[in-house]
């Protein structure tokens, strides 16, 4: 199973539902990301996929600075795990496959 392609993501944080879009593609057997949301693009680290678990660390700075920590299953075009940053509380993810391309507003 592949986990490329692009997966639009919904995290409940204490703050309310964030919205974001991660792009994943492998080159040459390593897989790699980036990450869309609250108008900052960041690059994923520490990304790794084995068998149905995902998982993958990044910076962001809006809402405010954190370095928010995923773990996640994914089960053919949806997912669902957890995002956990330093001593805040775990926040739910889920996420979805884009399956054709999008237009946006």
């Amino acid at each position: 199973m592949s986990v490329e392609g692009t997966w639009n993501l919904s995290i409940s944080t204490p703050i309310g539902t964030m919205k974001a879009v991660v792009e994943l593609r492998e080159q040459g057997g390593v897989l790699t990301g980036v990450a869309h949301g609250a108008g900052e693009e960041v690059p994923l680290s520490d990304l790794a996929f084995d068998g149905e678990r995902l998982t993958w660390r990044q910076a962001i700075t809006k809402p405010m600075r954190l370095n928010p920590a995923f773990d996640v299953t994914v089960d053919g075009d949806t997912l669902r795990g957890t995002s956990k940053a330093g001593r805040l509380p775990a926040s739910k993810v889920t996420g979805e496959r884009r399956t054709a391309p999008e237009r946006q507003a």
